[in-house]
């Protein structure tokens, strides 16, 4: 690994979900194209990844977005999602925190009483509109990669809940999706513990009995997390989606929520104009539109806008010293959970 003796990070969450903002200090990480870039992550050289996303630098419940140049001249800006397991190709909540931190930095100029940013990711173009008012983001919408259904209503075997039914979407990155109530649980703060297990066990039975290929991604080839849902009175979808090695995302998912939505779509429950709330384990709101309907390596599509609102609240320096012996990070159990050992 090789870069400035420090990077500086925006300090930024949406709907409680830390999603920091690595914008300067960074090495340039090799590839002609942002999924290159980020096969070379994961495949090749993991070492920013690891400092950034592991203690003592980092803790369990956050990601790290690292911001480069874009490699097409259609978008302002390139990111790469890191966690503590791998880099990935999208998520939502993280682009929320990604595009606030650009405006409200003044890294892209920002224009009132909206602003379009466009930002190059492995997983395709991402056009953003940021409703500004005095200087801050107000809200973001998100006009997220095609999404669509893999599989309905799939069973698989579980020693603990036996044989269960879940639904392979993808809405950035590739998820399974589980009606809470197989597993005997509700989505709510008290349960995260619970889910999150739950989760990190499910998504290891699927490894062994599910397959996934995007059609037009490659390196983008497996069941990224599993996500909890649930319908609450007034309509909304309850979302709760696991992280490796085992927590809970305290926003309501982006990327799950297009997925979800991909889902419905899929079965006939939303069309092109339809929207559906997505709301968290906490309470936060997303709010997922299906705006138009395209086709993807033979699968039918939809494309979904997610709508939420991110917070920059301080900013870092990290700093390398060559002496310091946890360079390449480490996470305890204590806190990271019993899985801490799946983590690359």
């Amino acid at each position: 690994m090789h870069f400035e003796k420090s990077l500086d990070l925006l300090l930024v969450h949406c709907q409680g979900e830390l999603g920091h903002v690595l914008i300067g200090g960074a090495p340039e990480i090799p590839g002609a194209t942002m999924l290159d870039k980020m096969n070379h992550i994961n495949m090749v050289d993991d070492s920013l990844r690891r400092f950034v996303t592991f203690e003592p630098r980092a803790n369990v419940a956050m990601s790290v977005n690292l911001i480069t140049a874009p490699t097409r001249p259609d978008a302002d800006a390139g990111f790469i999602v890191l966690q503590a397991d791998r880099a990935h190709p999208m998520s939502g909540s993280n682009c929320i925190c990604v595009v606030t931190a650009l405006l409200e930095s003044g890294r892209v100029a920002m224009q009132e009483p909206e602003t379009v940013v466009r930002l190059d990711t492995p997983a395709g173009l991402i056009v953003a509109r940021a409703r500004c008012e005095n200087g801050r983001c107000i809200s973001v919408s998100l006009d997220n990669v095609p999404s669509f259904a893999e599989l309905l209503d799939h069973e698989i075997d579980t020693p603990a809940w036996g044989r269960i039914k879940v639904d392979i979407a993808f809405g950035g990155v590739y998820y399974a999706l589980v009606d809470v109530g197989q597993i005997g649980l509700t989505i709510a703060p008290e349960n995260a513990r619970m889910l999150a297990e739950a989760g990190i066990a499910l998504k290891q039975l699927l490894v062994e009995q599910v397959k996934v290929q995007h059609p037009t991604l490659p390196g983008v080839d497996e069941i990224a997390y599993v996500m909890f849902r649930d319908r609450e009175p007034d309509g909304a979808v309850r979302t709760c989606t696991t992280l490796q090695p085992g927590r809970v995302d305290r926003s309501p998912c982006g990327t799950g929520s297009s997925a979800n939505l991909a889902v419905l779509f899929a079965r006939g429950e939303v069309s092109v104009g339809d929207a559906r709330i997505s709301r968290s384990i906490i309470g936060g709101e997303f709010r997922a539109e299906a705006i138009g309907e395209t086709e993807i390596g033979g699968r039918r599509a939809v494309l979904p806008r997610i709508t939420g609102r991110g917070y920059v609240y301080g900013r870092s320096e990290l700093r390398l010293d060559g002496d310091d012996p946890f360079a390449t990070g480490f996470a305890l159990s204590d806190t990271w959970g019993p899985q801490v050992g799946l983590l690359k």
